[in-house]
């Protein structure tokens, strides 16, 4: 980044009122709402656009579930804040505070919904309910009666999941009673800070998913959760609709060495250790969920998880916490050996799971990880490499810069451009080239930000054949963390958009892969694109350089037709593949819809995956991209060189 825009960022806010409890207050919230709008790359004014989608994201917290306020409801609280982006100009806060008001009375009436019907003795779990679990998926009630249908729903849908953690149904009443009475006292203990704080929040991410606000606490918690020793389940998380989300399952943690726990799993129960008593985290604060996760090094916890399967599951999943094992979140080599056409090659796979780095003589780095694998790939006699980035979800961009300059001789390998600062080109300045021998880049829907940046540059220089999923994750912004006075948090606001050589954006559209090999994660709704308020992507003039090439073989589309030819043979003939598209057929049917009859048909189960992978064998996407890198080995001597 370069110093005008850092200097910018660190501008203090003229208009900021400095408070001697430091605390968030009403008529600091205009400045903030200002900032935000001044630093944002898309976003220059306030407009009605950004109004809507700020409302929409406050309305979403005030009713997750969309259980307590009917759609009538809904418009008029909608009407209501309207009003109050004019009236939070000059220090009014009233309409916030009398939207707690409806909130809290809407609350304890969905509170002694629930504990009416809980109090029936009588009362069953109703296997024939089905519930959309995603409130995105569904609407506002109508009527009254729409409304008790949803909570009926939701009622059966939460009993069942209680009764699949291993509790029995008159224990799971009394604690879904006591989920409710909780949730009714956070709603009552908020105070105006707090308030003032989530709508704040939700105007942040009304500009897009990655812009936000952290009050002082929330700012702490980001900043633990960027220390990679933390002792805890290494796992990136996120609050989705009420529901705490497996954004990233870290490498080397101990979620990961454990083996089940996957991207987009729901937790909704915690349990310290084996026997310990569950408690629902539906609904709760991310910030409490995750307090409840972490603690000591060799101590279990157990956590109940949500998985959207073709045929949704519980599973209750026992990790030992522990801090992340950095040789397990390093780059790896291995060599194996593949038949084409009669003749055995040999081929070297590099698993990338991050880039990572650290500070120091002493810090390990994948950038040198990564050189000395090449180093020893070429003493192993390997023909072709596969470079594996389909776990990658980003980190160090320099790294990325660098890993891409192992491959290509010099020259720009990413752009970064906002609107208050030129657009920048990060390059490559090293003329060596560690491998100059046939590439393939294995990348999946996860691979996100900085693997999408190595990945791109990769294509855009015709450098090797990009494989996997039709499009990687589409992560393509650039955040920045604005420190506000020591009490009142910070803004992270997205300040500028990465860009290939090619002058494409990676926001939204991701990398498309040269040969489809689909892992089974369905492109219609994961990924950036997908999200709330996602910035579309753009274009800026074509900035690649002739200086990258050379020493290698440019794969050309010729060349890329024939192997793709050859690979959807395959593809067609794989069983393994035939099972995926099944997957992902069911999952699409099922539309979001989760059954209670199958929730409770895995009762008394096995919790253990039936599809967890051993961790040391090929994935059919690995195994595939290795045929792929055969076919181009095998061919190596027609394809056409650079000039």
């Amino acid at each position: 980044m370069n110093r005008a825009l850092l200097a910018l960022l660190l501008v203090p806010l003229a208009t900021f009122e400095a408070r001697a409890d430091n605390t968030l207050s009403c008529p600091t919230l205009p400045s903030l709402m200002e900032r935000y709008v001044e630093l944002h790359v898309g976003q220059r004014k306030t407009d009605d656009a950004l109004v809507e989608r700020a409302i929409d994201r406050y309305v979403e917290r005030l009713d997750p579930s969309k259980s307590l306020f009917l759609a009538g409801e809904i418009r008029d609280i909608r009407t209501r804040l309207r009003r109050f982006m004019t009236e939070v100009k000059s220090g009014d806060c009233s309409a916030l505070d009398g939207l707690k008001a409806m909130q809290l009375a809407r609350q304890k009436e969905t509170e002694a919904w629930f504990r009416k019907a809980l109090a029936d003795p009588k009362l069953t779990i109703d296997e024939a309910v089905s519930l959309k679990v995603d409130p995105d998926d569904r609407k506002h009630p109508e009527t009254a009666a729409d409304r008790d249908e949803l909570r009926r729903k939701l009622m059966h849908f939460q009993l069942a999941n209680y009764v699949t953690a291993g509790t029995e149904l008159a224990e799971a009443k009394k604690r879904l009673v006591h989920r409710y009475e909780l949730i009714t006292r956070r709603v009552d203990e908020q105070s105006p800070a707090d308030i003032y704080s989530n709508f704040l929040d939700a105007f942040a991410n009304g500009l897009d998913p990655h812009t936000s606000y952290f009050s002082a606490e929330a700012l702490e918690d980001f900043r633990i959760s960027m220390n990679l020793s933390l002792e805890g389940i290494g796992a990136v998380l996120s609050s989705d609709d009420g529901y705490t989300v497996v954004q990233e399952v870290v490498p080397g943690g101990a979620a990961d060495r454990e083996g089940t726990l996957r991207e987009k799993d729901r937790i909704i129960a915690v349990s310290q250790g084996r026997t310990g008593e569950p408690t629902d985290v539906i609904d709760m604060a991310l910030r409490d969920v995750v307090r409840l996760i972490r603690g000591k090094k060799g101590t279990e916890v157990k956590l109940t998880v949500l998985r959207k399967t073709p045929k949704p599951r519980t599973l209750n999943l026992v990790i030992t916490r522990d801090k992340i094992d950095l040789s397990e979140q390093a780059a790896k080599l291995r060599v194996e050996e593949v038949e084409t056409d009669g003749r055995k090659v040999k081929l070297g796979v590099l698993e990338l799971p991050s880039f990572y780095g650290g500070r120091g003589p002493d810090a390990r780095r994948c950038t040198d990880d990564v050189r000395a694998l090449l180093q020893d790939a070429k003493k192993a006699g390997v023909e072709g490499l596969v470079l594996d980035l389909s776990r990658n979800s980003g980190g160090l961009l320099t790294a990325a810069v660098d890993i891409s300059g192992m491959f290509l001789r010099t020259g720009p390998m990413v752009a970064i451009d906002g609107p208050d600062t030129p657009s920048q080109e990060l390059t490559d300045d090293d003329e060596g080239v560690e491998w100059t021998g046939p590439l393939v880049v294995l990348t999946s829907a996860l691979s996100a930000s900085a693997s999408e940046i190595l990945a791109g540059a990769i294509k855009d220089y015709r450098r090797g054949v990009v494989v996997g999923d039709e499009r990687t994750f589409g992560k393509g912004t650039v955040q920045n963390v604005v420190n506000l006075p020591v009490g009142f948090g910070a803004l992270k606001v997205t300040t500028a958009m990465f860009f290939r050589p090619s002058g494409a954006s990676t926001q939204a559209a991701g990398v498309d892969a040269d040969i489809v090999v689909p892992s089974g994660i369905d492109l219609d709704t994961f990924g950036e694109r997908h999200q709330a308020g996602a910035l579309a992507t753009r274009t800026i003039p074509r900035f690649a350089s002739k200086a990258a090439n050379g020493g290698w073989k440019a794969v050309m589309p010729d060349v890329l037709k024939a192997l793709a030819a050859r690979s959807a043979v395959r593809l067609a003939k794989n069983p393994e593949f035939a099972e995926v598209r099944e997957r992902l057929e069911k999952a699409r049917k099922n539309d979001g819809e989760v059954k209670v009859a199958e929730l409770l048909s895995d009762k008394g189960k096995d919790d253990e995956d039936e599809e967890e992978k051993d961790k040391d064998k090929l994935s059919p996407q690995a195994k595939e991209a290795l045929h792929v890198l055969a076919d181009l080995v095998a061919g190596a001597g027609t394809l056409e060189a650079n000039r």
